[in-house]
């Protein structure tokens, strides 16, 4: 970071990225063979997961290659480093390998990378190794730049060698190493795990073991093997991006949904946005809206349907819908598993739209208060944002009553939209927008 000013430039360089992040990506293509040194390989490597990721340069120097990382960090001690990532409108998100299961669903990510990010992988009887096992894809991708890879002194050397012999026995292998990097890929199927030799550890999970369940569920420190319909067909139903995004998944029939549900959905979901921006246009300018939370996101239909505009959208799957947080990565977007009763992991005034679907319905059917959620997304918002709200007429009503006080009165528009296959009972749509205001200040 840069201070100039009164801002804070990122040139794009860091602690390992010596010549810029740019280079830094083109070296790992390079390093893998790709076409033309590009990372995206065609449209094959799409969702990546950036493991203390500070900035996130690395994420942010992705965004023109059509891939979407989460970047991922603990909250900083000394500097808000995700802050600053959503500050830089990059996808970015608070979160810790420790003892839980990262929120998301296995086999969501075609690369996992990590930078100097100062991990003790070998804790716990390699269990972090394991969690980036889960989430990985078949034939996916771990580029780690660390001096363990490359340091020559006797302690890294220990580090690396029992770090590779953990590997070797999870069935990674050694695709490529040059200078400060080494890249593993995980095996495609089963076979190599078969062929291991009995009580060889990390052991293979339980049958009962669900590897989608990940929200508050303690890490395993075991591998999550391949179904038998993923063992028989190698992933060959992902499809490259930008195809991907409105292909019919392959895990869509894991959620009990039919291809034509599917292509349903996603048409419903684009004559919703192209309503919502309609509405919206008188107050709306370019460039205005970067950072977009689906509160409700169920499978990825509104974020799909902004993909021709600048942003990106946080999917959230609330957790009596997770399953379904599986069908947003095989479309190659992004997202968590949330419970809305409680408070959202991100810094305030990350975002500038939420978009909260039939939210209020059903967190007040779990007795939780609704006073307390507009509470947190105000929080979440930044100031001019914008909220759209769509649910009963009763809850649009009951929402009306505090938007004064939250200074959400920025600017507002409610209208009854048109009844579609998603619409379960009569509808309201309510858009505000929130006021640019300061304590003791004359609101602007």
């Amino acid at each position: 970071m840069v201070v100039n000013g009164d801002k804070i430039n990122f040139p794009g360089g860091g602690t390992h990225f010596h010549y810029g992040a740019d280079k830094y990506i083109m070296a790992v293509a390079k390093m893998l063979k790709f076409p033309g040194d590009k990372l995206h390989n065609g449209g094959s490597i799409r969702n990546v997961l950036d493991v203390g990721c500070g900035v996130a340069s690395f994420g942010a120097y992705l965004l023109p290659l059509d891939i979407i990382a989460m970047s991922l960090a603990p909250n900083d001690v000394h500097e808000n480093q995700i802050q600053f990532a959503l500050e830089r409108g990059i996808p970015s998100t608070l979160g810790v390998l420790g003892t839980k299961r990262l929120p998301y669903p296995s086999r969501s990510f075609e690369l996992a990378h990590c930078s100097r990010c100062r991990i003790d992988w070998l804790q716990r009887d390699g269990i972090l190794l394991l969690e980036l096992d889960r989430l990985l894809r078949p034939g996916g991708y771990f580029v780690y730049s660390s001096p363990e890879a490359y340091a020559q002194d006797p302690e890294n050397r220990k580090i690396w060698n029992s770090m590779y012999d953990l590997l070797r026995r999870m069935c990674w292998r050694v695709v490529a190493k040059k200078d400060q990097t080494v890249i593993w890929a995980k095996p495609m199927s089963n076979s190599c795990y078969l062929k291991r030799d009995q009580g060889t550890k990390p052991p293979l999970c339980s049958s009962g073991d669900d590897p989608d369940a990940s929200w508050n569920v303690l890490m395993k420190a075991c591998i999550s093997p391949y179904s038998a319909r993923m063992h028989r067909e190698r992933w060959s139903g992902l499809v490259p991006w930008p195809r991907r995004l409105t292909a019919p998944p392959p895990r869509l029939e894991e959620i009990g949904v039919i291809p034509a549900e599917f292509q349903e959905d996603t048409g419903v979901w684009r004559s919703r946005v192209d309503e919502y921006w309609k509405q919206m246009r008188a107050i709306l300018h370019k460039n205005s809206i970067r950072n977009v939370m689906d509160m409700n996101s169920n499978l990825g239909g509104f974020a799909a349907a902004l993909n021709d505009k600048d942003v990106w959208v946080m999917n959230v799957a609330p957790i009596h819908a997770s399953a379904k947080l599986k069908i947003i990565y095989d479309r190659g977007l992004i997202g968590t598993v949330h419970d809305w009763c409680e408070a959202f992991s991100t810094y305030p005034r990350t975002y500038d739209l939420l978009h909260a679907w039939e939210i209020f319905s059903e967190i007040d059917k779990r007795n939780c208060g609704v006073e307390d959620l507009l509470i947190e997304m105000d929080r979440i918002l930044r100031p001019e944002g914008f909220v759209i709200i769509r649910d009963k007429p009763s809850v649009i009503n009951y929402i009306r009553k505090y938007l004064l006080a939250l200074r959400w009165d920025g600017w507002s528009s409610e209208v009854e939209p048109r009844v579609d296959s998603l619409s379960s009972s009569e509808e309201r749509v309510l858009i505000v927008r929130k006021k640019l205001w300061i304590e003791g200040v004359n609101t602007i």
